[in-house]
């Protein structure tokens, strides 16, 4: 605990960066350095080393770890057990994360990220929460940063599973963004971790979301973008796996949906192509367990059968399938959905659960 205060003091400094606390600690240890800040001048700032002769800088610290304790958030030091190994060995690792939730050493072998565009389709909504609940069944964590669209149909569908996913984000964790995303959030820390680098009380700045995706993308093996158009910050997240040395995969979409621009690219350019979770599975080694699709039993529900848990089907598609008359049909989705074996999406469209 000792050096992880030393951490966040470090991080809390101004003009700090990721790198300042582990060129600090190359010199020796980091308690001598923040006792003696003007032998590392050209490391601290005038007014990082102003703070740390006057002890505001450790003040600082203080209020902070008190602070995250009242709000029941930990803060993890770089050095500690816990602290995500993978994103020990990224470029710019951070000194300090802020956890709500549990961090669980070694996951990062079987953990990968999911993210894409935040105005996405209907359809990529629904494949996505079917992808994340299906990986996550099978036992994998699943990271996404809880933005609008891609990133909340990810963590959904973790929930779906019943499963662990984590959550980083571009702000402090007492700022959650988007603010609508919060129940979200909790229900995230109960069952996995949102995490973030950024003290308590920071805003969601624009500034912050480049070093957000370096995280996202270094926490796992790999990172698969579900949809993104041609100018897409999930593009930049893909680009940060890249440059980690990590596995990048994409799903297609129809040449002339401006939202698959940055997926299909991808794929030009190399990216494993996705059509489900078992192609994410077989490229990185996994095994799923064998889903019993409905289909072909007898005294089967025809409607049910006639649903896909990825691929959302209209009223006319399902009256065309089961040869239902409409009232019959609405009214028999609806006692589906009342059995939480069907989600009624906007359109309407209808995905199983």
């Amino acid at each position: 605990m000792d050096e992880t205060i030393d951490l966040l003091t470090i991080a809390l400094l101004p003009g700090a960066g990721a790198r300042t606390a582990r060129d600090l600690k190359a010199r020796g240890p980091l308690a001598a350095a923040l006792q003696h800040p003007d032998q590392h001048a050209d490391l601290l700032s005038p007014a990082a080393r102003a703070a740390l002769r006057t002890g505001a800088a450790r003040r600082r610290a203080d209020e902070e770890r008190e602070a995250a304790r009242r709000l029941g958030v930990r803060i993890v030091g770089r050095d500690e057990p816990d602290y995500p190994e993978r994103i020990r060995r990224i470029y710019d690792p951070p000194a300090v994360l802020y956890v709500r939730g549990t961090l669980v050493p070694g996951e990062g072998e079987r953990a990968l990220a999911i993210v894409g565009a935040r105005a996405a389709s209907t359809q990529g909504l629904a494949l996505t929460r079917a992808l994340a609940r299906d990986l996550a069944g099978a036992g994998l964590t699943i990271v996404s940063g809880l933005a609008r669209g891609i990133d909340t149909a990810a963590h959904k569908g973790v929930l779906d599973a019943g499963a662990r996913t984590v959550a980083v984000l571009g702000s402090g964790l007492d700022r959650i963004y988007p603010a609508e995303n919060a129940p979200l959030a909790a229900a995230i820390a109960e069952r996995g971790a949102v995490v973030s680098e950024f003290p308590l009380g920071s805003a969601p700045d624009r500034k912050h979301f480049p070093r957000r995706n370096r995280l996202i993308a270094g926490w796992g093996r790999a990172v698969v973008v579900a949809e993104a158009a041609e100018k897409s910050g999930a593009l930049l997240t893909a680009t940060a796996a890249l440059e980690e040395g990590r596995e990048v995969m994409a799903v297609p979409g129809h040449p002339g949906h401006r939202g698959s621009a940055g997926t299909n690219q991808l794929i030009r350019d190399g990216a494993v192509l996705v059509r489900g979770a078992r192609d994410v599975a077989e490229e990185l080694g996994w095994e799923l367990p064998v889903r019993e699709e409905a289909g072909g039993e007898d005294g089967e529900d025809d409607v049910l059968g006639a649903l896909a848990r990825d691929v959302p089907r209209s009223l006319e598609e399902l009256q065309v399938r089961c040869g239902r008359a409409l009232p019959e049909l609405l009214s028999h989705l609806t006692l589906l959905e009342v059995g939480a074996k069907v989600r009624r999406l906007p359109g309407p469209l209808f995905v199983r659960s």
